[in-house]
């Protein structure tokens, strides 16, 4: 009899393949990015106290990856351990192609492994566009 059920075992194991598990697929290093939220219109004026507090945001919550003038020169130990590769927004040509729009849902909602800013106003939102946007004109 054990041996049966030893047969039936083999058998069963044989006849229905293991279920293989898989990595999940990494995240798309550009979200595709809505039409009408690439089309958005940056609605802020900025003055010194909103760009004030936009640098504060960006000092806290994107210096340690981005770099504290932009630069894509973070903290190395995150940006190697998570795999990073960063753009450098002191480069004119880093941004000239996105709109104001879509760089405002990339912070918003985040992409690949950056999170979005759920934490964040609109207003502080659109006056991070115009402080990432400034990177490249000192």
């Amino acid at each position: 009899m054990p041996n049966s059920v030893l047969s039936l075992l083999a058998l069963l194991f044989f006849a229905f393949p293991q279920q293989q598990s898989t990595p999940p697929a990494a995240t798309p290093a550009i979200n595709v990015i809505p039409l009408e939220a690439a089309r958005m219109v940056n609605p802020v004026t900025p003055t010194h106290e909103s760009q004030t507090r936009a640098k504060s945001r960006y000092d806290i919550d994107c210096a340690m990856c981005h770099g504290a003038n932009g630069n894509g020169k973070g903290d190395p130990g995150i940006i190697s351990d998570m795999g990073l590769t960063m753009m450098d927004f002191t480069n004119p040509d880093t941004l000239k192609n996105r709109t104001d729009g879509e760089i405002f849902y990339i912070i918003k909602n985040g992409q690949g492994k950056m999170p979005g800013e759920d934490r964040a106003k609109t207003d502080e939102i659109w006056n991070l566009v115009v402080y990432l946007r400034s990177f490249s004109k000192k």
